[in-house]
């Protein structure tokens, strides 16, 4: 019988081993994408202090409509940049968190793009 690899294992070994290089400032913070089934999430995180320092998901309670297709990712990528150009920040370090960087992940960095990030 041949055994099954876990998926989600090796995206968190994946997401180690960038995370090695990958870091965020105040100035230019980590833009981190965590996916589910029904949601996804993102944050702006300063790694030198360890805070967030903003953040948007599908889960909110003013979001409206299915938050697991793409549609709702570049929702929350725009209401994230938003979120961002109030703080005054425009520049970011993406960091896609082991997913490849296709359909929804995708769908999120444009709308974060189209938010004012620039990455």
């Amino acid at each position: 019988m041949i055994a099954k690899r876990d998926s989600n294992k090796q995206r968190l070994r994946r997401h180690k081993r960038v995370r090695g290089k990958v870091s965020g400032t105040a100035e230019r913070p980590r833009l981190s994408v965590f996916r589910s089934l029904q949601h996804i999430y993102a944050q702006l995180i300063d790694d030198v202090k360890g805070v967030t320092l903003a953040s948007a998901s599908s889960a909110e309670k003013d979001f409206d409509g299915y938050g697991g297709n793409a549609e709702a990712a570049k929702k929350v990528g725009k209401l994230l940049g938003a979120r961002a150009a109030a703080l005054g920040v425009t520049e970011v370090v993406f960091d896609r968190g082991g997913y490849v960087y296709h359909g929804r992940v995708q769908q999120l960095a444009e709308g974060a793009r189209e938010g004012g990030l620039r990455f």
